[in-house]
């Protein structure tokens, strides 16, 4: 079976470990992991590798269709695929997409996984139709979310999943093995597009747990934040406090036993553990955080 690759360079790696033929690579980021060694081996083969194209050019598609692939492959290719792209290939295209569709189709299911607190994901191929993450479901494989992870750190957490999911799907296509796809039910679908600054901003209101998912959702980029005097902060870490001071409302900051402690929704609070201005790059960890926060009251 002839593939052309879209994606990210450790999934083009797998399948030619895998045994796979590859007649084209076309990259989704440039610099990631595994992309020098990807070019040497692809080099070596006389294959084409192509750097972050744009699939709608005419001439691109005139390039990838001299290839003439039998599947196109996405690993985290990042873009919509053309129609006239997947016609290229007999089999059309399939993608893995790092959540348990139909639930947080979109750009960023990492981010909404967290922010309403999913305790499962999971990763998914599907077949790539014109609607963006729609297409009927040819293998599913359920992942815990790991406790007290960020964004990025569920990104990693699902590489390997998807990886070996994208190995079993290519196998069973090579070998007929695989079951009918499942249409997606329309009625279980949510959606997760890029998080706006609406999405990121902490309320101070919320309890404490929907606070600090919040905060693992944005962090690290593009990071929850939140006003304190004429200051934006980032918050990139907190948890929720085990003993809330009393007395004070939604918003009130201070300094407590356990740290730097943000009052949140039906008496709740979060410990702030890593925090930086908006505008510095400068992180400040632990009792560091105090140093943003001088005039603080302390409480018992």
């Amino acid at each position: 079976m002839k593939v052309l690759y879209l994606g990210l360079p450790l999934g083009a790696l797998m399948l030619l470990r895998e045994g796979h033929e590859l007649v084209a690579a076309c990259l989704s980021r440039l610099g990631a992991p595994g992309q020098r060694r990807l070019r040497g081996l692809l080099a070596s083969r006389g294959t084409m590798l192509l750097g972050r194209p744009d699939l709608l050019q005419p001439s691109v598609q005139e390039l990838l269709a001299s290839t003439d692939p039998d599947l196109v492959v996405s690993w985290f290719w990042t873009r919509r695929i053309p129609p006239e792209v997947l016609r290229l290939a007999p089999l059309g295209g399939i993608n893995v997409h790092p959540s348990l569709l139909p639930r947080h189709r979109g750009a960023d299911p990492y981010f909404w996984t967290l922010a309403l607190g999913d305790v499962t994901t999971g990763v998914t191929v599907h077949q790539v139709t014109a609607q963006y993450d729609e297409g009927p479901v040819l293998l599913q494989r359920a992942v815990p979310v790991p406790p007290e992870v960020d964004a990025w750190g569920l990104a990693r957490a699902l590489d390997r999943p998807s990886l070996a999911l994208l190995r079993d799907a290519l196998y069973g296509l090579e070998r007929g093995a695989l079951g009918p796809s499942a249409p997606q039910d329309p009625a279980g679908a949510t959606l997760a597009p890029e998080p706006q600054d609406d999405d990121c901003e902490l309320l101070w209101d919320w309890p404490a747990s929907t606070v600090v998912a919040r905060v693992r959702a944005a962090s690290p980029e593009p990071g929850a934040f939140t006003g304190f005097g004429e200051d934006t902060l980032v918050v990139l870490k907190a948890r929720e406090a085990q003993r809330p001071p009393r007395g004070l409302d939604p918003g009130d900051v201070v300094l407590t036993p356990e740290g730097v402690t943000v009052v949140c929704g039906g008496g709740s609070a979060v410990v702030l553990l890593a925090v930086r201005r908006e505008a510095s790059e400068e992180v400040h960890r632990g009792p560091a955080v105090r140093a943003l926060f001088p005039n603080l009251g302390e409480v018992p």
